[in-house]
Order: structure tokens, then C-alpha cells, then sequence
């Protein structure tokens, strides 16, 4: 039979190629990044996507203390948490998480756009996240991609 097949092809943990991408986040609106990052993270972005298997690539995010956060955000925004003790509720701004580490706000931005279940947490440690310029992980070859 000489027919081509139109078979859905599904990846899996053996078939799925993963590389190393790295996107400076100089400049970049928070929302916006984090949702690119999401999906690239989920492998969104590839024709072989498969809901259930991690075929989404490792990202290194650079420069992450110069995010930026549109109108009054960055002062009015409040993240809470909660100690697990009786009143332990604890706020704080975006402003405040920065001073203390300029990953986080970023880190929390993208972990809110993965699934919340297994596989999202398998998702988020492909994530890499760094203040400066600089990254250790020249050995996996990363290419760079700009994100609008």
C-alpha cells in the first residue's frame, strides 16, 4: 500500500528530544515572559506535543532582577503565604521578594502557569533562574531565543 499515514504520532520519555534554550528577561513584562516560558516549558511550542509526558525543553532564565511589572504592580501587588502556625499568614509586595532574591518573583510567575500536578512539578525543574548575566550551563550548549 502505497498510502500516506496520517497517524498521530504521541511522544514519550524515549522519543522526546529536550535542548537548552536561554531567554534574557532584561526588560521583559513578567506576565508576558512567564506565559512564553510556560509553554515552552510544557513543550507547547513543538508539533510532537504530548499533554501527558515532559517534552517541553530546559530554560534558563537570565537577568531576572530587571523584570518589569506594569502600573503600580511592583509596590501594590501582595504576594501571601503562610507560616503553617497559628497567625503566620505573611504579605509581601513584589518590591520586598526582589530586594531579598530577584529570582523569585519570576520563579512563582511561571510555577503558577504549569499544571498543578505531577507532571507540572516535574515541568518546573527544568526551570533555571539566575540574577546576572552569567549561567553555568555553557556545557549543554544553550541557544538563545528572544521573546517579545
Amino acid at each position: 500500500m502505497d498510502q500516506l499515514s496520517y497517524r498521530t504520532i504521541s511522544a514519550n520519555a524515549k522519543t522526546v528530544e529536550k535542548k537548552w534554550v536561554v531567554v534574557d528577561a532584561s526588560n521583559k513584562i513578567l506576565g508576558r515572559l512567564s506565559s512564553q516560558v510556560a509553554n515552552i516549558l510544557q513543550g507547547k511550542n513543538k508539533t510532537s506535543y504530548t499533554p501527558n509526558v515532559d517534552c517541553g525543553d530546559n530554560v534558563i532564565i537570565i537577568n531576572a532582577e530587571k523584570i518589569r511589572l506594569t502600573g503600580k504592580k511592583m509596590t501594590d501587588k501582595v504576594y501571601t503565604r503562610h507560616t503553617g502556625h497559628p497567625g503566620g499568614q505573611r504579605f509581601a509586595s513584589p518590591k520586598e521578594l526582589m530586594a531579598k532574591d530577584g529570582r523569585k518573583v519570576v520563579e512563582m510567575a511561571v510555577k503558577g502557569m504549569l499544571p498543578k500536578n505531577r507532571l507540572g512539578s516535574k515541568l518546573y525543574t527544568n526551570l533555571y533562574v539566575y540574577e546576572g548575566g552569567e549561567h553555568p550551563h555553557q556545557a549543554q550548549q544553550p541557544t538563545t531565543i528572544e521573546i517579545n
